[in-house]
């Protein structure tokens, strides 16, 4: 590998850690402000089903978490998943997160229970999975392909968290935000294959 190379990919890299360690730093200073200086009434700007005030949770949930256990439990998924979608291209991780964020959200919004708040940035995790999964079926190149096996390999058992299981725990979140990553996966397929 030629020098030049060498430094590119470590430019690369280097951008990847900064995108994802800046969201996550964000994740928590947002949680430690909201326990420590508001305890915990951040958390009523998550998606409130059918309101009209509810709406703007669209944007913030991914963003409040219930706890730092909460917060924890979704910090390696995101990154881990987060950087296989950057591997390829960094900007697709930005568009990745913008469509499920937004069908996620609206999702929840229009199936969510009556007086809930959902919060969290596990429908985010969802769609990243989503589109991992599923980027090799709509883009067919080797390297999608490869990921995709991969992701289904080891990952594969988080299949099961869209489904209604544990009180508490936003399944529409995690459904629709699963739709948002393969739906990202349809769009950006599309468009690689054919610039390719």
């Amino acid at each position: 590998m030629s020098n030049p190379e060498s430094k590119s990919i470590t430019r690369e890299l280097q951008s990847h850690a900064a995108i994802l360690g800046g969201f996550v730093s964000l994740l928590w200073i947002i949680e430690i402000v909201d326990v420590f200086l508001f305890r915990g009434a951040l958390n009523a700007y998550g998606v409130r089903p059918r309101s009209i005030q509810g709406l703007e949770g669209i944007i913030f949930m991914p963003f409040l978490h219930g706890s730092f256990a909460h917060l924890a439990a979704n910090t390696l998924p995101f990154v881990t998943f987060g950087w296989l979608i950057m591997l390829r291209e960094t900007r697709d991780f930005f568009i990745v997160s913008a469509i499920t964020i937004l069908v996620s959200g609206f999702g929840v919004w229009l199936t969510g229970a009556p007086n809930s708040v959902h919060i969290g940035a596990s429908g985010l995790i969802f769609g990243y999975f989503g589109f991992l999964l599923l980027r090799g079926y709509f883009e067919r190149s080797f390297t999608s392909i490869l990921v995709s096996l991969i992701v289904g390999f080891f990952y594969g058992s988080l299949i099961w968290g869209v489904l209604p299981s544990q009180p508490g725990v936003s399944w529409q979140g995690h459904f629709f935000g699963f739709a948002g990553g393969i739906l990202a996966a349809q769009l950006l397929g599309r468009q690689k294959r054919q610039i390719n």
